[in-house]
């Protein structure tokens, strides 16, 4: 596997892998690598020629006191895992490299109509961040297919819509959500957490199942936000929301939908881990 840190480099590469009709899958991270990432790199070998993975933490998505300077930096062992998964490209490059006027006058790309809701509302400017690096590396990798994880539910929804509007030629891939043994969603920030505070991590997941079953029985969707907020507050939790959505819109449901997915976010010590669960109504 070969490291780049300039565009122009990741340009000649895809310029010679695409000369010999090879097809592109693209794995953008921001690094701190776990099994999670590293599905997404299977679910790209699976369905192209070539795969490239990103590593850039990228600040214009973290809020002014959010975790950018804490956030973790690991390239060395990140490289070692990609090598062994036989990446053929990492792209990692700088702030001065993919932001080289700085971040203030930049172009930016905003989804709008789902970058307010839910996460939205608690970081008002991370989806436009990331619909605007994530627009950003497509135009520089010119990939055929790239994966994301559904863990990050809202960020999938606001990529796709991006791609959709903007006829972007890329096929967006979502990728189950990778878990522990005890059902915690694999995340960069579960590093935050304590001893004490990974074995109640788990909860989160274990309220999203419950409400699932609840919203299957035909219980009403308020009954069951309000007493799934209750859950994580007795769990040790600080909850940020709790939504019953439509799958497509992610507005919130009604009795009508069909297809939905319930999305959670809630804050445990110094970590803000979310989650979700969907539900499909017969």
């Amino acid at each position: 596997m070969k490291t780049v840190y300039s565009i122009d480099e990741v340009q000649a590469f895809i310029n010679e892998a695409k000369a010999t009709g090879k097809t592109i899958g693209f794995v953008p991270t921001m690094g701190n690598l776990h099994d999670g990432h590293l599905s997404l790199i299977h679910k790209a070998r699976e369905k192209t020629d070539i795969v490239i993975a990103s590593i850039y933490v990228n600040p214009l998505q973290f809020g002014a006191n959010e975790d950018l300077e804490s956030y973790p930096k690991t390239l060395a062992e990140d490289q070692a895992q990609l090598k062994e998964q036989a990446v053929d490209l990492l792209f990692a490059p700088s702030s001065n490299e993919i932001y080289p006027h700085g971040m203030e006058h930049h172009t930016s790309v905003a989804v709008v109509h789902l970058s307010n809701l839910h996460c939205g509302k608690s970081r008002p400017s991370h989806f436009t961040g990331v619909a605007t690096i994530v627009c950003k590396l497509f135009n520089i990798v010119q990939p055929d297919v790239a994966v994301f994880g559904e863990k990050d539910f809202q960020q999938l929804a606001v990529i796709r819509s991006m791609v959709n509007d903007l006829c972007m030629p890329v096929k967006i891939v979502g990728a189950p959500i990778a878990r522990n043994s005890e059902g915690l969603a694999l995340s960069s920030r579960n590093g935050y957490l304590t001893r004490q505070e990974l074995a109640i991590a788990p909860a989160l997941n274990q309220m999203l199942e419950n409400a699932k079953q609840e919203v299957l029985s035909g219980r009403p969707y308020d009954h069951i936000l309000r007493d799934g907020i209750a859950r994580l507050a007795q769990a040790g939790f600080k909850p940020d929301y709790l939504d019953i959505c439509n799958r497509e819109t992610l507005l919130p449901a009604t009795q009508q939908d069909k297809s939905l997915v319930i999305l959670a976010a809630a804050y445990l010590g110094k970590a803000r881990l979310i989650d979700n669960i969907q539900v499909d109504i017969n």
